[in-house]
């Protein structure tokens, strides 16, 4: 039989096969459960002059007005995108008025909104080359998480550099490669201004490794060194206010009647680094009790 027969004959084979036959051979999202306090809106409320808190109980969000526009950094689960644009509208941010989105880590828990907010804003989404891989496959193939936290993709508009600077009406973010928790995450610092004095913000990405596999990891064999250095990036951040986001990782308990009180950037690294050390000696060991 000629190829080209052949060919034709298999895909009339496929294409009278019921859909329930063909389903197996596309990639499906596995459900995806979070804490209610990821899906429970706070009232936006003011960190500093420019800068505003408009995520949920569990979820950062970050929305910075300057004099050419604003910025939103992080947005949370993916059905928070409504709230984050009536959030904005609020404090007086119409969706034209948002120029750039910045984010810290391409999972669903932060960039799970982005491309909804993209869509509905035109903001250019600002991001490093190792996210922007994971952001375009919407969470799919994620070296920890495999298909678990899977979100609607998006495609990014500028690529930064470790240490590059994205200026938008005279408010300068700095890009801080911090990877461990993803090859591609980011902090970010920039200088606001609170009670009439200069106020260093730096948002900081997180430092966990959940359930990660951190000896002989196949697609990551650098992971713990990856950590180390993020580790040592976060201690000389300009640190005069930490975020992080999950608000609880720096010491916010955004649900509780009491004032927020933040760790240092230095704390923040020393803890993370200690958990990491305790869980890597775990690991170790379990290896070689294995063998």
């Amino acid at each position: 039989m000629r190829p080209n027969a052949a060919l034709c004959l298999l895909l009339t084979a496929l294409s009278s096969l019921p859909l329930h036959a063909a389903e197996p051979l596309i990639p499906k999202a596995q459900a995806y459960e979070s804490p209610d306090a990821w899906r429970r809106p706070v009232a936006p409320f003011a960190l500093a002059d420019r800068t505003w808190y408009i995520g949920t109980e569990g979820l950062s969000a970050l929305l910075v007005k300057t004099d050419a526009g604003a910025v939103l950094i992080d947005g949370g689960l993916p059905e928070a995108a409504d709230m984050l644009l009536a959030r904005m509208r609020d404090l007086g941010v119409a969706p034209s008025d948002l120029k750039l989105i910045l984010h810290s880590h391409a999972h669903i828990d932060h960039a799970g909104p982005i491309a909804a907010i993209k869509r509905a804003t035109g903001a250019r989404v600002v991001t490093n080359a190792e996210s922007a891989v994971l952001l375009e496959r919407g969470g799919f193939d994620d070296l920890h998480f495999g298909d678990g936290m899977v979100f609607p993709p998006t495609h990014a508009d500028r690529l930064v550099m470790d240490g590059e600077v994205v200026e938008l009406g005279g408010v300068a973010f700095t890009a801080h490669f911090t990877p461990g928790h993803t090859p591609g995450s980011l902090s970010w610092t920039w200088t606001d201004a609170k009670n009439g004095k200069p106020l260093r913000i730096a948002y900081v990405d997180s430092l966990s490794a959940p359930g990660y596999k951190l000896v002989g990891h196949p697609r990551q064999p650098r992971l713990v060194d990856d950590y180390r250095r993020a580790f040592a990036e976060v201690r000389t951040l300009p640190c005069d206010l930490l975020l992080t986001p999950h608000p609880d990782a720096s010491g916010w308990k955004l649900g509780e009647s009491t004032a927020p009180t933040s760790l240092t950037c230095r704390g923040y690294a020393d803890r993370a680094q200690a958990a990491l050390e305790k869980t890597l000696k775990q690991q170790a060991a379990a290896t070689k009790d294995a063998r």
